[in-house]
């Protein structure tokens, strides 16, 4: 993430679904959540970017996190969800299961990262989250697309 939640006294995570898991990125990083929307597909792009979106005039590609976690896909619903946020200054949207809440979190919640967790790449995650004995895993936004990906993506 922009800037690590493990070193902030206080963040504000947005928790998202994914899989019947819940997931959380920094609120500084999230631009906005939208429902889900019309997307044009776009030839000659990574597999987990489902094309792009016009949002206000502005033109944002849109990824599908199950695919780039390596998940299994899903069908989508009124559930389903598209995340803007910024990673290492590109606007993205991602779409996920479910938007689920907002909430603070205290640095002493915070557990490190086990090596593989839910089969996904652990240099993805940040740390695991637990409140109200729920566990969250904390993404890094700006690790979850490699360098070309996010050069791909700043180009669309």
């Amino acid at each position: 993430m922009a800037e690590n939640l493990t070193n902030k006294s206080e963040a504000q995570i947005v928790i998202f679904t994914l899989n019947q898991q819940q997931y959380g990125v920094d609120i500084a990083q999230v631009y906005e959540i939208i429902r889900m929307t019309d997307i044009t597909k776009i030839p000659n792009t990574p597999y987990f970017v489902e094309g792009v979106i016009n949002l206000r005039g502005k033109i944002i590609p849109v990824i599908d996190l199950r695919k780039r976690l390596g998940m299994p896909e899903a069908e989508r619903d009124k559930a389903t969800r598209i995340i803007v946020v910024d990673v290492d200054g590109i606007t993205v949207g991602m779409i996920v299961d479910s938007v689920m809440e907002v909430f603070r979190l205290n640095d002493v919640e915070i557990e490190s990262t086990p090596s593989m967790i839910n089969d996904i790449d652990s240099s993805f995650i940040q740390g695991i989250a637990i409140k109200d004995e729920r566990m969250i895993i904390l993404l890094d936004l700006n690790r979850v697309l490699k360098g070309e990906e996010k050069e791909a993506l700043a180009n669309m």
